[in-house]
């Protein structure tokens, strides 16, 4: 069977015999896979200018919708994929990570419409006054940028390597090309017919390479990103190629690297901490058979505990069994294929030069239901390293296997040192009870680190891990690990967004931001805007207020009511050398009064209030003054209705559609000047509700 690969809207067979590419368990030759033929300018063509413009026309919500649905349609078809993966030598837990943490990534990164606006653009961060009289301001917007996302993806993870990636340029409205590590490509193929099928994204927005793309670089903009993943060797022949320099396009890279977990000096032989450790390095060298970039590579643990680490890790790999991962009980699979075996087993040797074996073998270990000399088995490697300042190896050569090596050290100052050794680590874990060796040792290693995990008794039941990225957090690392910076939530997507400086009139820029800006042009209308529908408020309409004088018994009252006594509301003697004046209203009683001003009490379209934000109180408010309310619309956005999970049932009268509007609360005194300022945000009801 030859692969197919996906290019400008077809499913199309690369020329010529292809690269034969094997089960990792029998040996057997699933298919091959060429790409000789395809036309990798037309490709990129093809995504900038189909699938490009279609998603960028998308609102974050839309976007965000049609991921939720894709793993929503990926998920029930997992059974597929789980049989094909176990070809690859991943056992059902490394399948599991590979493909239910894939699909996960998709859901985690729907989820993030909710933190943008209802728009294909995002208006980032606060407006920048640039005037006196505040006629003149500046703001930032971030749109998709006009090109596609070039993902050049490692073996381990033919899968979640590819999910995690594209998660986050569709949410930025931005196509991708997808080359995934040829030799588990059949697996990455399978998921994509079936993305492809489904006819959930947009034509375009999608395409794959299972063979080769060299030379596929030498076709970028400068709109185009590209990332890769794998060998830092390969990565850095990708980073200078020259046109990624003329046309200052981004490069991400994710390279593997020496991480490293350490035992703290109080997790004794005893104490959970120390049973965590143990179980946890085991765990993170024989998953996916330590074929992880978040793998454990060295154990560093204080010098009086070296022997029972030794004694209890080895107790735990000897238990290790390995095998078909079909087979009842096998826990660890076979490397992907021959060649990563043959490359692990040329760097255990380098790493014996220097360091003892403790642990391991080449050919005296057993495999269950299958026959060890086809498949690309390997036994764990356990190594000890008593002098690792003097003797290097393992803070600079990657068996990318399930290969580790135990590392004294006699203070923790030295453990951080060793640490950061590996030059620049995606990851490392600390496991301790103690919050002073914590806080040290990641204010130590964290500039060397793109992820610490701290773990201990009180979150180990509910930890993902030491070699866990998690979509909402970045993952990447300096140095060694390659310098970049990939997932992170709302991070993640805007590296695929152009970031624009733009500058008006509050009036023009709200209009081309579609927020409100402060200082704009204000609509009045005479139906009060809690009597109109999500769809009829209009941005910029709004509300202006009766008025109230404040006096001394609205400030008693509330102090009463609310039982907030400080002495700057209720006790006149205390004032001297601060910065009131004499007895001042509360701040949360401005808020209160301001709500009862702008409400319209009538029952309507309005819902409820949903929350608030961005809460300043701006200038003192003692009795006397004169307060009144500008409520302006500032920015809707629309929501799905709610999906019911098994079991569950809607809230009385929320089973409708609405959206969230957000209204600018801006509470003045008799002068003008505003005192206090406010967003809220308003559950509002859709008057169409088909």
């Amino acid at each position: 069977m030859k692969l197919q690969n996906y290019a400008q809207g077809k499913w199309i067979e690369g020329e010529g015999e292809g690269k034969p590419l094997f089960n990792a368990i029998t040996g057997e030759e699933i298919a091959t896979a060429s790409s000789k033929g395809l036309d990798f300018a037309a490709m990129m063509d093809y995504a900038r200018k189909v699938g490009g413009p279609s998603l960028a026309k998308m609102t974050f919500q839309e976007r965000g919708i049609m991921l939720k649905n894709l793993a929503l349609h990926l998920l029930s078809k997992k059974a597929e994929f789980y049989k094909l993966s176990a070809a690859t030598g991943a056992t059902k837990i490394d399948s599991w990570i590979d493909i239910e943490g894939g699909i996960g990534n998709l859901f985690a990164n729907a989820s993030l419409r909710r933190q943008f606006n209802d728009e294909p653009f995002y208006v980032d961060g606060e407006t920048a006054p640039l005037s006196k009289n505040g006629t003149f301001i500046g703001h930032h917007i971030m749109v998709s940028k006009q090109g596609v996302a070039i993902h050049i993806n490692a073996f381990n993870f033919p899968i979640w390597g590819m999910l995690e990636k594209i998660a986050v340029n569709f949410m930025a409205g931005v196509p991708a090309i997808v080359k995934p590590a040829t030799i588990t490509s059949y697996l990455t193929e399978l998921m994509v017919k079936e993305i492809i099928a489904s006819n959930i994204l947009p034509e375009g927005a999608l395409q794959l390479i299972c063979g080769s793309a060299n030379g596929i670089i030498d076709h970028v903009t400068n709109q185009d990103v590209v990332t890769f993943t794998g060998s830092a060797s390969t990565g850095k022949m990708l980073k200078s190629n020259p046109r990624l320099i003329e046309e200052a396009v981004p490069f991400n890279m994710e390279a593997d690297s020496l991480n490293a977990s350490i035992l703290g000096e109080d997790a004794v032989p005893g104490t959970e901490e120390f049973d965590l450790f143990i179980k946890e390095v085991q765990k993170e060298m024989t998953v996916k058979a330590g074929q992880k970039c978040t793998a454990v590579r060295r154990i560093i643990v204080p010098e009086k505990l070296v022997e029972d680490v030794q004694i209890a890790l080895g107790k735990r790999l000897s238990s290790t069994i390995i095998g078909d991962p079909s087979v009842e009980g096998v826990r660890m699979g076979s490397l992907a294929g021959q060649e990563q075996l043959k490359e692990v087993k040329e760097k255990v040797t380098l790493l014996s030069k220097s360091q003892q074996l403790v642990f391991g073998d080449f050919e005296n270990f057993e495999v269950t239901g299958a026959d060890k000399n086809k498949g690309a088995f390997i036994s764990p490697f356990l190594f000890l390293n008593t002098d690792p300042f003097k003797n290097t190896d393992c803070h600079n050569i990657e068996a990318f296997g399930p290969v580790s090596t135990i590392i004294p050290y006699k203070d923790l100052n030295e453990a951080i040192e060793l640490a950061k050794m590996g030059k620049g680590s995606l990851v490392c874990s600390i496991v301790t009870n103690d919050d002073k060796i914590a806080k040290e040792f990641v204010m130590g290693a964290a500039a060397m680190h793109g992820r610490i995990l701290v773990l201990n008794a009180a979150c180990a039941k509910e930890s993902t891990g030491h070699g866990s990225p998690m979509p909402l957090l970045t993952h990447g690392g300096p140095g060694r690990a390659g310098g970049g910076e990939e997932m992170g939530g709302k991070r993640g997507i805007l590296h695929y967004m152009q970031r624009t400086a733009i500058q008006g009139s509050p009036t023009m820029l709200t209009k081309i931001t579609n927020q409100y800006q402060y200082g704009g042009e204000q609509i009045e209308y005479d139906k009060h805007v809690f009597q109109k529908y999500f769809e009829e408020i209009e941005i910029g309409e709004t509300v202006i207020t009766r008025k109230h004088t404040v006096t001394d018994a609205d400030i008693v009252n509330f102090a009463n009511v609310s039982g907030d006594n400080f002495y700057a509301h209720v006790d006149a003697t205390s004032l001297d050398e601060t910065i009131f004046e004499k007895n001042v209203a509360h701040g949360y009683w401005v808020l209160s009064k301001a709500a009862g001003l702008f409400v319209d009490g009538k029952k309507g379209p309005v819902l409820l209030n949903y929350g608030l934000e961005d809460c300043r109180f701006t200038k003192p408010v003692y009795p006397g003054m004169t307060i009144g309310v500008r409520f302006t619309a500032k920015e809707k956005i629309s929501q799905e209705k709610k999906e019911l999970k098994e079991g569950e049932e809607i809230p009385k009268g929320m089973d409708i559609k609405k959206g969230i509007v957000k209204f600018l609360v801006d509470v003045y005194d008799e002068t003008g000047e505003t005192v206090a300022l406010a967003t809220i945000l308003t559950m509002v009801k859709f008057k169409n509700q088909n």
